[in-house]
């Protein structure tokens, strides 16, 4: 795996342990010589996790909607920052450059940018493997649902299978790699 495309938080949320894990994806990411791609943001999680990739000497690509750098919220200082017209147009360039996909604690944004990905590797449009970091327990009740939507069949076991989930950032990283 070359690049690794991270969903993640606007925000920074409430506990520092948020921030802590972004900042350990990103180190461990510029030191095993992994290509960042996200969302192209300066704030939150997303922010947080560029900085520590570009800190470790690692090379990021942010992929922002136009009306989110008019709002100001573009890193600048990433490697490569790509301007698109649409979240489509982001969320499909996002994946084109990916070789697999991580999403760290955030919102609906996040979660969103994650079943779309995990939806089309189901569809097979994609062979790339998909990955939650569960931080402190952060998706637990996500991962409960998951199960829950297993046992009343509107999820195969295979599916909910194919999304890696770990709570220790090296140990995603590996999984994935």
């Amino acid at each position: 795996m070359k690049r690794l495309c991270v969903y993640c938080g606007s925000s920074s949320g409430v506990r520092e342990v948020y921030t802590q894990a972004a900042r350990e994806v990103g180190r461990l990411m510029a030191a095993q010589g992994l290509e960042l791609v996200y969302g192209g943001g300066n704030v939150g999680l997303m922010g947080v996790l560029a900085d520590a990739v570009l800190q470790g000497g690692g090379h990021v690509i942010g992929v922002i909607p136009q009306s989110l750098v008019d709002k100001e919220v573009a890193h600048f200082q990433v490697s490569r920052l790509e301007v698109v017209e649409s979240m489509h147009e982001r969320k499909k360039l996002m994946a084109d450059l990916a070789d697999g996909f991580l999403a760290l604690p955030g919102g609906i944004g996040t979660l969103e940018e994650l079943f779309e990905i995990w939806t089309w590797a189901q569809l097979g449009f994609h062979h790339k493997p998909c990955a939650l970091l569960n931080v402190e327990g952060y998706y637990d009740h996500l991962l409960q649902f998951l199960e829950r939507m297993t046992v009343e069949y509107f999820l195969k076991p295979s599916q909910l299978q194919h999304l890696l989930v770990e709570t220790e950032p090296a140990r995603v990283l590996q999984r994935l790699c």
